[in-house]
């Protein structure tokens, strides 16, 4: 059996889908800085989730 190479995107694709994950992660910053307490509230949730996922 031989490994094969998954095909590529196309550039374009590639492009734009990098320009919109660059994009997000300036909104989620701006929106950190904007509300720093929902951004803690986040965080606390995330830690409790993790925590519940590995005690259960």
């Amino acid at each position: 059996m031989a490994w094969t190479i998954p095909p590529r995107l196309d550039p374009e694709r590639s492009r734009r889908r990098l320009q919109l994950l660059a994009e997000l992660a300036g909104a989620r910053a701006v929106r950190q800085r904007e509300r720093p307490q929902r951004a803690r509230t986040e965080r606390l949730r995330q830690l409790i989730a993790t925590r519940r996922r590995v005690a259960g």
